[in-house]
């Protein structure tokens, strides 16, 4: 494997650098793209697209073809086994699904979701728990949401043969983190040696990055992935040049397109020398009006993108090498 340099978002995106490399040899000399891939999520499911995972053998099978297709990490969301409309709450849920996919996929990142802060109860005037219920299953990075958002998501009724759902529904999404939660979670999963994925939903959530490393609760390389679209960023072209701007210096930044911008902003992110993340948790669509296929549809469609562009796709190797992660995380979970 070649020797990895200039791959932190301070080694490219000043102008002058970014000309000079790309001057030279196009995106070639650009780091290698980290290829995600979101495979459920833990919202809409297959009443959404039929082809999306929801057991844990769809999961795993999704994701090893995911894998084969160029992602070298993959994001989870375990699904509850007695409503697999819902996300679930229970550790053995991730780690069952994670041992899974380590045994067909030996060294993909395994990224679970946590998200860390607080839903609020807008109707009972509640602040429901922390959501940390992957950490103990020890994933090898694990997101959270270190923002404040609001959001109302309409999610189809489940037709049988699906369950769990029977009505269409309303899901009013009012989200809550402060800094103490960020830093209680980060230090949380610091317990459990996983690696925290940052997310943004705007520019002004680079405050909460700040200020964690001023208390020096997270260590570089800093692994931030923003959203745009959806009820994230305006996915814009001045706002992804804007938020690289804004990031710390020994960042890793890879960028997620929510619905029909999908593959225009994360193309857009490829071409300026950013990682991305694509899958069916962000868009359940290939095409207007078509559903995609599957996960590796979505993956093997950057994949051909980047190529042409010229831009390396990482190997799990480099992109662990890149994070800072060590040798592939063994699982084990007793049946």
């Amino acid at each position: 494997m070649p020797d990895l340099k200039n791959y932190l978002l301070g080694d490219y995106r000043d102008t002058a650098n970014y000309i000079n490399m790309i001057s030279r040899k196009g995106l070639a000399q650009f780091p290698p793209m980290i290829v995600s891939v979101a495979i459920t999520g833990g919202l809409h499911g297959a009443e959404a697209n039929p082809n999306l995972p929801e057991t844990p053998e769809q999961q795993v099978q999704s994701a090893y073809d995911a894998y084969n297709a160029g992602a070298s990490l993959v994001h989870i969301h375990a699904r509850d086994p007695q409503n697999w409309s819902l996300m679930s709450q229970k550790s053995d849920d991730f780690l069952k699904v994670n041992s899974m996919v380590r045994e067909k996929c030996p060294d993909i990142i395994v990224n679970n979701t946590c998200i860390g802060g607080r839903f609020v109860d807008i109707d009972n005037a509640k602040l429901m728990p922390n959501m940390l219920a992957s950490l103990p299953a020890k994933p090898e990075v694990s997101s959270i949401d270190v923002a404040c958002a609001s959001q109302y998501m309409k999610l189809g009724a489940r037709k049988p043969p699906l369950t769990g759902r029977d009505q269409d529904a309303t899901f009013k999404f009012n989200y809550f983190m402060d800094m103490n939660e960020a830093e209680m979670v980060v230090k949380t999963m610091d317990k459990y040696e996983v690696k925290p994925e940052l997310e943004l939903f705007d520019l002004g959530n680079v405050k909460y990055i700040n200020e964690l490393i001023r208390r020096d609760v997270i260590k570089a390389p800093y692994w931030i992935q923003m959203l745009f679209g959806g009820n994230g960023f305006f996915p814009a072209a001045d706002y992804m040049v804007g938020a690289a701007n804004l990031l710390p210096k020994d960042s890793l930044f890879s960028v997620i397109g929510i619905g029909a911008c999908q593959t225009a902003i994360v193309t857009l992110a490829m071409i300026l020398g950013h990682n991305i993340r694509v899958g069916l948790e962000d868009n359940v669509f290939y095409a207007p009006g078509e559903l995609a296929k599957s996960n590796a549809q979505l993956v093997e469609r950057v994949v051909r993108i980047a190529k042409e562009l010229g831009r390396p796709i990482a190997t799990p190797a480099q992109a662990r090498e890149m994070m800072g992660l060590g040798a592939p995380r063994p699982y084990t979970f007793n049946k």
